[in-house]
């Protein structure tokens, strides 16, 4: 049922479809960026008649040639362009996976917290209704002058209370409903439907103890391969912009075929031209250049600081995601422990309760310490599978970087 709810999110998610047009503007722009590699090169028609003045014959003349430009990348601008634009394109592609880990991390986190809600109020229904029996049973006996009215009305007072805490939590298991179907864009009915095959059930991971993590995963957490094309692409950047500061050398020609026809007179051939090369000198821009040079110098810097930064923070998502698992396993036993002591309590105290050697008072606190050792394991068991997928998502989800220069697989074409 969670593969299919993370399915159905990554289908319906807007931040995934903007990740994907991303990457497209990525390519738009990586393929512009390596076509200055390249010569330009277009092909032109033309076609013309009429009389250049009074008395002469008609004039025809059709052309059809080439024309290329191609700037001779000498210093390296065009070259270092098309890395940056290259380098862009591997981050937005990664990125598309940090989207994605993040979508699916958002929701295993909310179907947990709605199997560990059901859960909850299966265990609070249970005490309602044996707080309700409690507080009928309290009533006839104060009437019956076997009590003390502020007995019934203690016993009442639980029930009540008791109800409240179960409409409320009831409530917030409807919102956890409500947070799927906006994630998912499931129709609601349907999707309760699907839920209500495996109500109360949290999800178990088959090993959901983890004893240590490499410190190699980082490498394929995606939005650090994001920091790190990011640092490529500043540093072609600050190539290029250092580049532009030196002369720019041009080289164009051209090469066609023309007929010109005057009265009786018809002429074909080829014509074909060399050059201009042209040469660009940067003189004076008034520091212009110098300072996009020394702007792009500083991005970079900032750049590698970004990827040092995430860095750290990967190690430190790592770490709380182990602790948090560890902490949550090492409590587990204990709850457990706990939560069978508190039963075996009140049941004790219930059968004393019935055969009057023990107060309506003893009763409910023995009540409410096994209400309490329940919800107790309940939430040790959600917050064991959200460490979980705490360390999935800290560690990149199932995205995987293939051999080839760390470019990611399954990226949407």
């Amino acid at each position: 049922m969670l593969v299919r709810l993370v399915e159905a999110g990554q289908q319906a998610s807007a931040t995934l479809a903007q990740a994907s047009a991303r990457i497209a503007q990525a390519r738009a722009a990586h393929a512009a960026g390596s076509a200055a590699l390249f010569p330009a090169l277009d092909a032109g028609l033309s076609a013309s008649r009429g009389t250049q003045s009074l008395g002469e014959p008609v004039r025809s003349t059709t052309s059809l040639g080439l024309q290329a430009t191609w700037e001779l990348d000498v210093f390296g601008a065009n070259r270092a362009h098309a890395k940056a634009a290259q380098a862009r394109l591997d981050a937005s592609e990664v990125a598309w996976h940090v989207a994605r880990v993040s979508l699916a991390a958002e929701v295993a986190t909310a179907y947990i917290g709605l199997r560990a809600c059901e859960a909850q109020r299966t265990q609070l229904e249970t005490d309602v209704r044996s707080r309700t029996e409690t507080a009928r049973l309290a009533t006839q006996a104060a009437a019956a002058g076997f009590q003390a009215a502020a007995a019934a009305d203690l016993a009442r007072a639980s029930a009540a209370n008791g109800s409240a805490a179960l409409t409320l939590l009831r409530a917030q298991c409807e919102l956890f409903i409500k947070s799927l179907t906006a994630i998912t864009a499931w129709e609601e009915a349907a999707l309760r439907r699907e839920l209500a095959h495996s109500t109360a059930l949290l999800p178990q991971p088959q090993a959901l103890r983890v004893a240590e993590v490499p410190a190699a995963s980082l490498a394929q957490r995606p939005d650090v391969a994001v920091a790190a094309w990011e640092v490529v692409a500043a540093s072609a950047d600050a190539d290029q912009a250092d580049a532009r500061r030196w002369p720019r050398i041009t080289l164009s020609g051209s090469i066609g075929s023309a007929r010109q026809r005057e009265g009786a007179v018809s002429l074909d051939g080829t014509v074909w031209s060399i050059g201009p090369v042209a040469v660009t000198l940067p003189l004076f821009d008034a520091g212009a250049r110098r300072a996009n040079a020394e702007a792009a110098r500083v991005r970079f810097e900032a750049a590698r600081s970004a990827y040092a930064s995430s860095l750290r923070a990967a190690v430190r998502e790592v770490e709380a995601a182990l602790v948090t698992l560890h902490s949550a396993n090492a409590r587990g036993d204990d709850t457990r422990a706990a939560a069978i002591a508190f039963e075996r309590s009140y049941q004790a105290t219930a059968a004393r309760y019935r055969g009057g050697l023990a107060s309506l008072f003893e009763l409910e606190v023995a009540r409410r310490d096994m209400a309490a050792a329940r919800s107790a394991q309940i939430e040790q068991q959600r917050e064991a599978v959200v460490a979980w997928v705490e360390i999935y998502r800290a560690t990149g989800g199932d995205w995987v970087s293939s051999s080839k220069g760390g470019r990611p697989t399954k990226v949407p074409q």
